[in-house]
This record gives structure tokens, C-alpha cells and sequence, in this order.
């Protein structure tokens, strides 16, 4: 199987590390858990110098390399990885961010995953003359069997994958919305999502 796997708020807790960094900025106190909207902007009632000023620090090496875990994910990735499946880490953040991705990667017992930054968002202009890894056209001709994400905004990058399931981590801003076809499929945890896997396994043998 080849899996795609999305890095903040699927692998690190990047939200909850944006929570107490705009407080810290800002003196705007929204917890976790009312972060209503994938725009950071919207979510935190942030003017355009202030959303610009809170993602540069918030992509600088030493705030990427302190976000913590997401429960599961490295054990449940190695697991995977030990079988022989392989397993692409598929990130919307900018190439200037990759060698500390890289390294958290790395530190987190994850060297064995490969690691590509990949314009999903449109949104790298607060990181000046960024570029990304590999383009969309060339992640397009990727082809995986299962993904994981939690961006709607996201979602539109994994149409093209049309025998893929999804599992979709549960996050505040995602818990309305509406998935594209039925082969994505709502997880709370990475024990679900493990689930999910060894069911999408069965099914490709079928």
C-alpha cells in the first residue's frame, strides 16, 4: 500500500501550538477547541500583517521542531512501515520549512517516511521567494491506496485518487463538513485510522 499522510494536525499538534502562540503575539485567546475554520486568519480574527507575522514565526525551525506528537501516529506509521508499506508525507508547507520537518520527522522515529512539501494551499506568500518541493502537476501523477488529512481545503488534491480511502482525523474544523464521495471516512484517533487501514487492506485483496 502506498499511504499519504498530511503533517500539522495529523503527525504534530500544530492548531493547539497556534492557540497559545496567538495569545502569546496577540493577546487573542482562542483555545483549541473554537478553532471553527481552516483559514488560521479567520479563526483567529487576525489583520493581514498580523496572520503574516504569526505564520513566520510560527514556521520558524524552533517553533516547528516543539510541536508535540499526535497520539498514535508514529507508532501506528512504523507498524505500517514495518510491513512494507510505503509512506509519504505530503505537506502543505513550504520548502524553507523542510529541513526542520525533516529533522522533527527524524527525532520522532519517523527517517524511514519520505517527506514532500507541495503547494496545496496557495497560501506560502508570508514566507517571501518560497518555493516547494514538487509541484502539483507532479504530485498529481502520484498514486496512493490510502490518505490521511484533516483540511478541506484539502480534499480537492486527493480527487484524482479515485480507489484511495480517506481517513478523515477529526479536528474543530472539520466536524460539519461535507466529504466528497463515500470513500472518506471520519476517524477520531489513530487507532481508528488503524482500523481503517487494515479494512482498506482487505478490501484491495478482495
Amino acid at each position: 500500500m502506498k499511504v499519504y499522510i498530511d503533517f500539522d494536525d495529523v503527525l504534530s499538534e500544530t492548531a493547539k501550538a497556534f492557540s497559545v502562540l496567538v495569545k502569546d503575539m496577540f493577546a487573542i485567546d482562542v483555545p483549541y477547541e473554537n478553532i471553527h475554520f481552516f483559514d488560521l486568519k479567520k479563526s483567529f480574527n487576525l489583520t493581514d500583517v498580523q496572520y503574516e507575522d504569526m505564520m513566520v514565526r510560527a514556521h520558524q525551525p524552533e517553533s516547528l521542531l516543539a510541536y508535540d506528537e499526535v497520539t498514535g501516529a508514529v507508532d501506528t506509521i512504523n507498524e505500517w512501515v514495518d510491513k512494507g508499506h510505503e509512506v509519504y508525507i505530503i505537506t502543505g508547507r513550504p520548502s524553507s520549512a523542510y529541513d526542520a520537518s525533516r529533522q522533527w520527522l527524524d527525532e520522532h522515529n519517523l527517517d524511514r517516511v519520505k517527506l514532500y512539501c507541495v503547494d496545496k494551499y496557495g497560501r506560502d506568500s508570508f514566507i517571501k521567494n518560497s518555493e516547494f518541493s514538487i509541484s502539483l502537476e507532479e504530485y498529481y501523477k502520484m498514486h496512493f491506496d490510502f490518505a490521511v488529512e484533516d483540511s478541506p481545503a484539502a480534499f480537492k488534491h486527493l480527487e484524482h485518487l479515485k480507489d484511495c480511502t480517506v481517513a478523515v482525523i477529526t479536528r474543530p474544523w472539520n466536524e460539519t463538513s461535507e466529504f466528497p464521495r463515500d470513500n472518506y471516512v471520519r476517524c477520531y484517533d489513530w487507532n481508528e485510522i488503524s482500523n481503517l487501514f487494515e479494512s482498506a487492506i482487505s478490501n484491495n485483496q478482495k
